[in-house]
């Protein structure tokens, strides 16, 4: 197996980085590794995975305390920190199984493996709206999860019956092997082979599930999402992914978070922007003009000599902070249109307009250099 990476360095972030930093960091690489980003890459699903276990981690203050000071072998199940280092070994009677699979990559030990564990999590995308991520909305999902054989009741065996204890283990799934050396008794456990870990033989498989005790099917669940989500946040749903094993908890459903674009507005946090078009008349003489709000259509007024780009705002008009009470406001920029394919009566009434300001021959209007020089004289 190979050896784990470390977690800062999976996350790229440093050791001293703060609780902000390695969520943010978290958020850009779950997005990057996404499965539905990659689909069929198991490197990319493999990334993935090992994003997850990395925050899992570093974002939880006591497992990140022991990482620090162990490393991975302070938050394993079966590692230094389940020892409380090496002053707990009393007279060396203890399982090199779990030391050993602790220091060289085994992971759990073997002989637990007919305890309750947690079903597998599922990872999804979520495609909502503009309008939908800011003012929030439930969401029907359909996901593809593991349940329980109804037929066996999980057992793996037809009726639910046709199981009997491992003779070979008696129930334990594991096979304990003693050693004497010059110091002291060492316990080697290993998986039983003839069970397999599991403590139970299955004279008759399921017909339905094939002796594995869980099926395969797609069920709907709703979501509520809340108002103000961002594009690349994700929602957790707990207890709605895959069924777990030996009683175990089913997994949990990640729901990442994808934003389409808006034909009128982007977002900056929780404000909103749009851009508005008003014609060079409206512009020069003042108008109110109508624009597009996400709470449907609002005035405003434009006074009279309005510039290109001018900027308006709408107060509480945005998009409603996530979780917390509050809205964002709407900034609206003004884009003046120049008149196009004037006609000559349309072109003989603008240069009497631009002749009564003073502007008698468009080609020797002076240059704005020559105006700051002129105007420096002063």
């Amino acid at each position: 197996m190979a050896e784990k990476r470390d977690y800062y360095e999976v996350l790229g972030v440093s050791k001293g980085a703060s609780d902000d930093e390695i969520k943010k960091a978290y958020r850009k690489k779950a997005k990057e590794f996404h499965p539905d980003l990659h689909p069929g890459d198991k490197q990319a699903e493999a990334s993935f995975k090992e994003v997850n276990e990395a925050y899992a981690v570093l974002s939880d203050e006591d497992k990140k305390r022991k990482y620090d000071q162990f490393g991975h072998a302070g938050v394993d199940d079966n590692g230094m920190g389940g020892f409380g280092g090496f002053g707990g070994f009393g007279d060396m009677d203890f399982d090199l199984g779990d030391i050993f699979g602790s220091f060289f990559g085994g992971g759990r030990s073997s002989g637990r493996q007919n305890g309750p564990r947690k079903g597998a999590d599922i990872q999804q995308n979520v495609v909502l709206t503009f309008e939908q991520a800011a003012k929030g909305y439930e969401a029907k999902i359909d996901v593809t999860c593991t349940e329980e054989c109804l037929d066996c009741r999980g057992t793996g065996a037809k009726d639910g019956k046709a199981i009997e204890t491992c003779p070979n283990c008696n129930g334990s799934g594991q096979v304990r092997q003693q050693q004497r050396t010059p110091f002291g008794v060492f316990q080697n456990v290993t998986t039983c082979s003839n069970c397999r870990g599991t403590g139970k033989i299955i004279k008759e498989r399921c017909d339905k599930c094939n002796g594995k005790g869980k099926v395969t099917r797609r069920k709907s669940i709703n979501v509520k999402i809340p108002a103000g989500i961002d594009h690349g946040q994700i929602i957790t749903v707990r207890g709605e992914g895959n069924h777990g094993v030996n009683g175990g908890p089913a997994g949990d459903v990640y729901l990442t978070i994808t934003i389409m674009p808006h034909q009128f507005f982007t977002r900056d946090g929780y404000n909103v922007h749009c851009t508005v078009p008003v014609t060079f008349v409206e512009a020069t003489l003042g108008a109110e003009v109508e624009v597009p709000t996400l709470n449907g259509k609002a005035k405003i007024k434009i006074p009279e000599g309005t510039q290109n780009g001018t900027v308006f705002r709408l107060r509480g008009e945005g998009i409603s902070k996530l979780r917390n009470p509050g809205t964002g406001d709407q900034l609206v920029k003004i884009i003046v249109e120049t008149p196009r394919q004037l006609n000559a009566e349309q072109k003989k009434l603008l240069k009497a307009f631009g002749d009564s300001m003073g502007i008698k021959n468009h080609q020797e209007k002076k240059s704005f250099f020559e105006k700051m020089k002129e105007n420096k004289k002063k």
